[in-house]
């Protein structure tokens, strides 16, 4: 197994995650050892990321297949749930799907399923890792070329939304795979991290990923990201998403449209990078057509953070009777969409564009 997974690994068999929802301020993990564990660990936000959601329901699939004695029917019916575990995410469908395709096949000529739904839960995770790098490639093409036109001595400096880095998607992840590459090429970059209300993954996961490798960084609230444009202090936006339809509307943590209006009225570039399993070639429009995920009132009503003495905790931020809306994404039309930065390059955020880079995944 890949060790550039970094965010989870097998252990005995069973699988082990980095328990996000207890970052920046403690490094725990989780031990997954049954299917009902993969589904709480995407539902609770223990795992989260597109990529990382579908490497987990992929795993999650493989633990079913070893609690259900080789019954395809069992399989098939916890996979279900796995599938159910959270609604904006294709990743998470895709990847089970591909499992229970695998098995289909493999049931037929009577293979170990265990073996099976192991060997390409592991196959989804390393084209993963690869595809990573290419986007941090293709992507680092874009800041490359941003960095020869500063002054020297001036960063470029790269505002994104949540969190989309390894965390999120193996290895490099999304919108952070191209500043992890200008970073190992040593262009001088700075970035500027949203807050990402109202769970704060921006604050508390991509801060610290981007602490650990010792990249400049600044955290910002989240409607500081228009001022700083106008000012002309952000060159660049890259954020990551949870599905692009064949059209490239996107679906992204809540606030990435408005981070969209504002680069396009400033006239700032606005990528949005994902993996091809990222794609719904399936739906076209996606406001009409993408099911937005509601989350508990709490994730509002609350915060989180390092208490006095050290502990977690939470504290409440509004009034008691005070009802709270927690719509977890939005959609950006593709007509604020500057390009879609993939594992096979960059594309328009079109139909024409889409369709021509990524035929293969048109349905028939």
């Amino acid at each position: 197994m890949n060790s550039n997974y970094k965010a989870f690994w097998l252990e005995g068999g069973d699988l082990v995650v980095i328990d996000q929802t207890q970052l920046p301020f403690r490094l725990v993990t989780k031990t997954l050892k049954n299917s009902a564990d993969a589904t709480l660990a995407i539902q609770d936000m223990t795992v989260r990321g597109a990529g990382g959601i579908g490497n987990v329901a992929a795993f999650g699939v493989y633990l079913a297949a070893r609690e259900s004695d080789g019954d395809l029917s069992k399989v098939k019916e916890l996979a279900a749930v796995i599938r159910r575990a959270r609604p904006t995410a294709v990743n998470l469908m895709w990847a089970v799907d591909r499992l229970l395709l695998v098995l289909e096949k493999a049931a037929l000529t009577n293979q170990d399923l265990v073996t099976v739904a192991l060997k390409e839960a592991i196959a989804i995770a390393d084209e993963d890792v690869i595809g990573t790098r290419q986007i941090g490639k293709f992507g680092c093409e874009l800041i490359e070329a941003i960095a020869k036109t500063k002054p020297q001595g001036e960063p470029v400096n790269i505002l994104t939304h949540c969190n989309a880095g390894w965390l999120a998607i193996v290895d490099r992840g999304s919108a952070l795979a191209p500043i992890y590459e200008a970073s190992d090429r040593g262009i001088n970059i700075h970035v500027w991290v949203d807050e990402t209300r109202p769970r704060n993954q921006g604050a508390n996961l991509t801060a610290w990923e981007l602490g650990q490798s010792q990249i400049p960084h600044t955290l910002i609230t989240d409607n500081a990201g228009g001022l700083l444009m106008q000012y002309g202090k952000v060159d660049l936006c890259i954020v990551g998403t949870d599905r692009v339809t064949r059209k490239g509307d996107v679906a992204n943590k809540i606030g990435t449209y408005l981070k969209a209006l504002a680069a396009f009225d400033n006239q700032v570039p606005f990528y949005v990078a994902l993996p091809s399993s990222t794609f719904d070639m399936q739906i076209a429009d996606g406001i009409q057509e993408i099911a937005i995920e509601s989350r508990s009132a709490d994730e509002v009503l609350y915060m989180q953070g390092l208490q006095n003495d050290q502990s977690i905790g939470r504290v409440r931020i509004a009034p008691l009777n005070t009802p709270a809306l927690n719509y977890g994404f939005d959609i950006t039309p593709a007509r604020l969409v500057t390009g879609l930065i993939t594992e096979r390059g960059i594309c328009e955020a079109s139909e024409l564009a889409i369709a021509t880079m990524f035929m293969d995944l048109l349905p028939l």
